[in-house]
């Protein structure tokens, strides 16, 4: 067999292939073979039938069709390993000429993984939110566990903005009652805003037994995103009792035996939550400084398959699970199609050019991955996916996932090692010390940059 590779772009090369008749002689047996089980001749037995009777009967086309659509992926593959190709996708592939007994000769085009230099990004220098815990905000940390341990009260009276009401809802469309818009015994709190739009105002004022009725538009169910006219009846008010904030309160909601303890503990909490914030927003400007480094061609076929797929996630998962149309979607977020179609892209070029520029510097600082750092990575995604451990490390098997997962820890380490060697500094202006959120905010950064609950994945699934 020879080869020879002519490159059509940055990104996209075509494979001419030359394969001498001789070579093509293990997949003519099988399709003999092949064809042998699969027909009937009289005078012969089933698998029996000689090769010249097969000609004759089938036609000689057929068998050669067979072998040659049995033989073309082995010589693709071994014109892919000796040009050392990175290709990206399925190849189209183009017989150019087959001459029986004489020579098979075909052409495929497919894209490629494009040639990234690195450069020097030791230079790097981003700035991040300065780690500021106020009194307030501790205040409303502290507020919001209290309402936690919020007990209620039946109460003779109308309701008022934070009672909870107990009540029945009846939805109808067009006059008629849906079959799934009947729901009784609902507890609900007014102004959290947890049900329907316009709720809290027909509620409000309304004693236990009475009713009022109002117009909303539906966010689920079986006519998610009509306007139905709603009926509400108040069984029951009652009145929410905050604890009082001193150190009964903060046994009770607490391992701590003073407020002030639990105060501490909600400082530090905060604190903590900021250093990470902090940390991921240093992962993201310095990967957007980095990427602004380097000349990263993307293949027009993997970025469209990458498109689609986001899309394709974000209305039959995302939205679909919220009962929303992407129409409803985008009239929410206040967005055009227009808008959102370059959006989309947008990510989908950065999640393309994040996965090449990480995975060369994967390679250029041979990087690998512990066991122990794709378990820890394992739990991670398993804990954020709702999944236990065992449930998520069974579903990555099953669906062939692990390299997927040891290239999100590689990148994640890639990227810390830029983070290290760049110079991160706070609003303030002091140096910030990323080392102990580091990896772990690399890591997610560089999911989400290539992957969302499954967007991004083209290229890790053209590779397998």
């Amino acid at each position: 067999m020879k080869s020879a590779v002519e490159t059509l772009n940055p990104t996209r090369v075509r494979l001419t292939v030359e394969v001498p008749f001789e070579e093509l002689k293990d997949s003519l047996d099988a399709a003999y073979k092949k064809i042998n089980q699969q027909v009937t001749v009289k005078g012969f037995r089933k698998g029996k039938i000689p090769a010249r009777v097969i000609d004759q009967r089938f036609g000689r086309g057929a068998v050669l069709e067979e072998a040659v659509n049995d033989a073309l992926p082995k010589f693709y593959t071994d014109a892919v390993n000796e040009a050392e190709l990175n290709p990206l996708g399925q190849p189209e592939v183009d017989i150019t000429e087959l001459k029986d007994g004489e020579t098979l000769n075909f052409t495929a085009e497919v894209d490629v993984r494009p040639t990234v230099e690195i450069p020097d990004y030791s230079g790097i220098e981003v700035e991040v939110d300065a780690i500021e815990v106020t009194e307030e905000d501790v205040d409303k940390a502290v507020e919001q566990l209290r309402e936690r341990f919020a007990s209620t009260s039946p109460v003779e009276r109308a309701a008022e903005d934070g009672d909870v009401v107990t009540i029945d809802l009846e939805a109808k469309v067009d006059g008629e009652v849906l079959e799934d818009g009947i729901a009784n015994g609902v507890s609900y709190t007014i102004g959290s805003g947890e049900l329907l739009d316009g709720i809290d105002d027909a509620v409000k004022g309304v004693e236990a037994g009475g009713e009022a009725t109002f117009t909303s538009e539906l966010k689920g169910g079986s006519a998610a995103g009509k306007e139905a006219e709603v009926t509400v009846k108040v069984t029951q008010v009652a009145a929410r009792e905050l604890p009082e904030l001193d150190d009964d309160f903060a046994q009770l909601a607490s391992e701590f035996d003073t407020l002030e303890e639990l105060r501490a503990d909600s400082r530090k909490r905060l604190e903590n939550m900021k250093q990470y914030d902090q940390a991921t927003q240093a992962q993201e400007r310095v990967l957007d400084k980095l990427l602004e480094l380097v000349e990263v061609p993307v293949p027009e076929k993997l970025l469209e398959d990458e498109i689609n797929t986001r899309k394709h996630n974000l209305e039959h998962h995302q939205l679909g699970q919220m009962g929303l149309t992407l129409d409803k979607y985008l009239e929410i977020q206040g967005k055009t199609a227009e808008e959102f179609e370059t959006e989309t892209r947008d990510a989908a070029v950065k999640g393309i050019k994040t996965q090449f520029v990480l995975d060369e510097l994967v390679n250029k600082e041979k990087l690998n991955v512990s066991q122990e750092e794709l378990t820890e990575h394992l739990m991670r995604r398993a804990a954020s996916s709702g999944m236990s451990p065992d449930q998520f490390a069974q579903a990555v098997v099953q669906n062939n996932q692990v390299p997927l997962l040891v290239g999100e820890v590689a990148r994640g380490k890639a990227l810390a090692v830029v983070v290290e060697a760049a110079t991160v500094k706070d609003t303030n202006g002091e140096i910030v010390d990323l080392e102990d959120e580091e990896d772990e905010a690399a890591e997610g950064e560089t999911a989400e940059a290539v992957s969302a609950e499954g967007d991004g994945e083209g290229e890790e699934k053209a590779e397998a």
